[in-house]
């Protein structure tokens, strides 16, 4: 289990402070970020999010895997190096 989660099908509004907040909830969360585009700045809909620890960050995934964020529903997991 790692603490660097992947966070995607987030809606494109969504702030990286956000995406900490709904984390913040299952732990102390190290850092959140939302991916944008270089070009226009524009979020691509997913970014990464790294928990203090392993079992908070498990336990975010099963809580937040499928939770509906705006018209969107989360696709939550480890990230993959």
């Amino acid at each position: 289990m790692s603490n660097r989660l992947y966070v995607g099908n987030l809606p494109r509004e969504v702030t990286a402070a956000e995406l900490e907040g709904l984390f913040t909830h299952y732990g102390k969360v190290r850092e959140a970020s939302v991916v944008t585009d270089r070009a226009s700045g524009d979020s691509r809909g997913f970014g990464f999010v790294e928990m203090v620890d392993p079992q908070q960050a498990a336990k975010a995934i099963e809580e937040l895997n499928g939770h509906r964020v705006g018209q969107k529903f989360l696709v939550v997991n480890d990230a993959r190096d």
